[in-house]
């Protein structure tokens, strides 16, 4: 069972959840640090997958679309994670971490984790 190594999109990519998963040992990386910015939504999966990561974004409607494109295609992704923008950093990152600590990256393949599920317990 391999962990999750996190992508931040444009959307995510902020300094301060970067860091404050990296001080939690995260693997995490963001789009501007693969000179990804301005890509297309399908450029950013595919990145995310050959470098063996789960992105992470706010963009729910356009990847939840791509994700079900992907599955109807018989297509692979490493997985997605949706989040929305009126999440403080905080509660960002506290999610991440249960998904990251609850989930595989194996398990995370082709599926969709809404950070709004991830709540407290």
């Amino acid at each position: 069972m391999t962990k999750i190594r996190l992508y931040l999109d444009e959307d995510t990519m902020d300094s301060d959840l970067l860091g404050a998963l990296r001080l939690r040992n995260v693997d995490v990386f963001s789009a501007g640090e693969a000179q990804m910015l301005s890509r297309s939504d399908e450029e950013q999966l595919q990145w995310a997958l050959n470098n063996q990561r789960i992105i992470y974004s706010f963009n729910v409607r356009d990847f939840y679309r791509i994700h079900k494109k992907y599955v109807e295609n018989q297509q692979r992704h490493a997985g997605i994670i949706l989040g929305v923008l009126s999440y403080s950093i905080g509660e960002q990152m506290r999610r991440l971490l249960r998904i990251i600590a609850n989930k595989s990256a194996e398990e995370m393949e082709n599926q969709v984790e809404f950070l709004s599920a991830w709540g407290e317990q």
